[in-house]
């Protein structure tokens, strides 16, 4: 299983994926079917850290304006494109898992995005914003627990 942080480090709550990805690679640190990627990669970058992973868990941030920041999103492979909002990194993963297959690569058959509402994405900073911050642990905690149920139906298949 690959859980794979997206965001950009110098810009604010854009950062969210890579904060929670670096709680939760510290929380899964040893387990044998967990991979947890921090990256900044956009677009086609995504193929390569994609590729040859049996599960994937996206965390990004998303900027709808329609839920308070803090809010967690949760999307599976069918609805990523339905998520409305602003982010360029799973903006592109429903087409980069498209396309490994139609390559023929060993592409995730399950995939869950989860989308963090943020408050402000492109003010140049590296904290994130009060509310987004305060959500931190609940929203670890959520994509912990979703991490663990997939690594425990893997050991039992």
């Amino acid at each position: 299983m690959l859980v794979l942080g997206l965001g950009n480090d110098i810009l604010t709550d854009d950062a969210v994926g890579l904060f929670v990805a670096s709680r939760l690679d510290k929380r899964f640190a040893g387990h044998p079917g967990i991979a947890i990627v921090e990256s900044q990669e956009l677009g086609l970058g995504l193929l390569d850290l994609i590729a040859g992973h049996r599960d994937l868990v996206v965390i990004d941030a998303v900027q709808t304006g329609r839920v308070p920041p803090g809010h967690l999103h949760e999307v599976d492979e069918a609805h990523i494109n339905t998520l409305p909002g602003m982010s360029p990194h799973f903006l592109g993963v429903s087409e980069i898992l498209t396309l490994g297959r139609v390559m023929g690569l060993p592409m995730p058959s399950r995939v869950s995005l989860f989308a963090v509402e943020v408050a402000d994405s492109f003010t140049l900073g590296t904290n994130l914003s009060a509310p987004v911050a305060n959500a931190l642990p609940g929203i670890v905690e959520q994509i912990a627990a979703r991490t663990a149920d997939w690594a425990n139906d893997d050991r039992l298949t």
